[in-house]
Order: C-alpha cells, then sequence, then structure tokens
C-alpha cells in the first residue's frame, strides 16, 4: 500500500513473483494522467485552457480520452457528474491538494457563478475548446478510468490476474483467485461493514461524503458538489457503493446517487447494479443483489 493524489493505493496479483513490476506499471500510468489533469500542478495540460480565452486547444492522447470519458459520464448521469464543475469546487476552498486544507477551516475567496454545462465543453479528436471562464474538473472519472487503465496494463503486461485498488475506486482484469477476489467495503473504521466476494474483470466504486471533508468559514463542506446548485451535496446517502463490469460505470452510477439522493435510488434500482446504500442513520440498504457474503461490521441493516 502507498500513498498517491492523496488517498491509499494498493494492488494485489495472483502472481507474487510480479508484484514489483506491477506496481511500476501503476506508477508509470498514474504520473501520465496526473501531468495530464491534476488541478494543482502549473505543469499540468489541464491548466492551458485556463489563458486558453474559449479557443481550441490541442491536447495529448491521454487528457482526450479523460474528457472524452468525462463527458460521456455526464451523459449517461443526465449531467448529475458534470466535469465544468471546477470554477465550484474552488469557490468552495478545494483549490489545492486535499492534505492542504484537511482539518482546516477555508475562507470563501470567490463567489461561485453557474457556469455552463458540460454541453458547452467541445471534442473534436485530439481538439478540446473549453467555455472562457469554465474550469474542468475531471477527479469523478479520472480516478476510476485510471483504476480500470492500470488493472487492464497490469495484467495484459505480466499475464496475471491483478486487483487495483485507488482510494474507493477497485477495478479487476485477468483471472480471479478460486473464490473471488475479497474485498472490505467500509467508509472508515467506525462505519458498518462487508466483506464480498467479486469476480475477475468486474469492479466496485464507492462515492462517500465522509471523507474529503472540511470546513469553509465554520460550515462543513465536501468535495462532492451539486452542479445545480455549486454547493456541496445535501446528502441523503453518506456512503453508496455499486457494482459494474468498469470501475468508471461503478463510480459514475454511486457518485450520482449521492447527487441525487432517493432519485438517485431509484435510478440505482432501474439499472439492475448491485449496491450499497448508507444513510445518514447508518443503516445499510442493499439493492440488486448486491453480493454479501458475510457482514464484519456492526452497524444496522435494512432490506
Amino acid at each position: 500500500m502507498w500513498r498517491v493524489w492523496g488517498l491509499e493505493a494498493s494492488v494485489v496479483v495472483t502472481k507474487p513473483e510480479s508484484i514489483q513490476s506491477a506496481r511500476s506499471i501503476i506508477d508509470e500510468r498514474l504520473r501520465e494522467i496526473d501531468l495530464a489533469c491534476s488541478r494543482f500542478r502549473n505543469d499540468s495540460e489541464i491548466r492551458a485552457f485556463e489563458n486558453a480565452g474559449g479557443m481550441p486547444v490541442e491536447v495529448s492522447s491521454t487528457l482526450a480520452r479523460l474528457i472524452r470519458t468525462a463527458l460521456d459520464g455526464a451523459e449517461r448521469t443526465d449531467g448529475a457528474v458534470d466535469p465544468t464543475i471546477g470554477a465550484a469546487v474552488v469557490a468552495l476552498g478545494y483549490d489545492r491538494d486535499f492534505a492542504l486544507i484537511e482539518g482546516r477551516d477555508v475562507p470563501i475567496k470567490t463567489s461561485f457563478v453557474s457556469t455552463p454545462q458540460w454541453t458547452s465543453v467541445r471534442l473534436d479528436g485530439q481538439t478540446v475548446t473549453v467555455p472562457s471562464g469554465v474550469q474542468l474538473d475531471l477527479g469523478a472519472t479520472a480516478k476510476a478510468l485510471a483504476a480500470d487503465e492500470c488493472a487492464c496494463a497490469v495484467s495484459m503486461s505480466l499475464d496475471c490476474g491483478v486487483l487495483v485498488c485507488l482510494g474507493g475506486d477497485i477495478a479487476t482484469a485477468g483471472p480471479a483467485p478460486d473464490g473471488g477476489w475479497i474485498v472490505l467495503v467500509q467508509d472508515g473504521h467506525d462505519a458498518p461493514a462487508d466483506t464480498v466476494a467479486i469476480p475477475g474483470g468486474t469492479s466496485i466504486a464507492t462515492s462517500s461524503t465522509r471523507k474529503r471533508r472540511w470546513s469553509q468559514n465554520g460550515r462543513h463542506v465536501h468535495h462532492i458538489v451539486d452542479p445545480r446548485s455549486g454547493t456541496s451535496v445535501d446528502a441523503a446517502w453518506q456512503t453508496v457503493t455499486v457494482g459494474a463490469d468498469s470501475c468508471v460505470s461503478a463510480n459514475l452510477a454511486s457518485t450520482a446517487c449521492i447527487v441525487r439522493g432517493f432519485e438517485g435510488a431509484r435510478d440505482l434500482l432501474n439499472t439492475g447494479l448491485p449496491a450499497r446504500l448508507v444513510d445518514r442513520a447508518g443503516v445499510v440498504r442493499l439493492l440488486n443483489g448486491w453480493p454479501t457474503d458475510d457482514a464484519v461490521g456492526t452497524g444496522r441493516r435494512e432490506p
């Protein structure tokens, strides 16, 4: 386990002798993605849009892929997961690496003004046009895509099964161990927990309002933003975990559910994706045959 992007990362492979090679592959891919889309690096590609004045910008294939994933995600979630919330996130004080604001009170620096929605961003091959004043934040999909791509790269390069975990985003590729990949689902040591077994080639993503929290002028805020208001979501669910065939799909579903609240739970039910929702009171609700093997926590549970 190691720290990257302000979160815990880990990798497990079915060939123990390949673990160091797996870590090298992952580190290289994460550096490439960070250089493309980090909001906190002065030399990242995404910062180029700040001075483009709404003019088209030619970007790398990596950033184009990240933006395409974000725009596709916005379309799939009907705008609940919107990559044009960057200005809102900055207005909330999340304008630097999270370690620099965690546990601190951050003053209001700017007033949030509604920005154009994701449909205002144009992507033509590797040419991207972002309206002047609009700031992209790809965090909702970039981490999940990174998990998917890292797992695929390790499995293909080393001919093994692999599980990659980046914070709450878990992707697998290749053959799983006998009995599947055993994953602990728990959002903090004091939260209800489950262990689940997932087959190779599937993913789990968790979206949470319990982590990445800070205060702004004495008011608690968190990183999941409602695009309609530009403020932290007043969440019905403190944690949502979803299983899917890719980490991107799982993360889109879990994040959209938190943004939409009870309506989001109904949407999840209709998707058929297995999901585990924890409400404000710590009550766990399971949807669509969530694959619980054994409850290892003390939280209350409701069907």
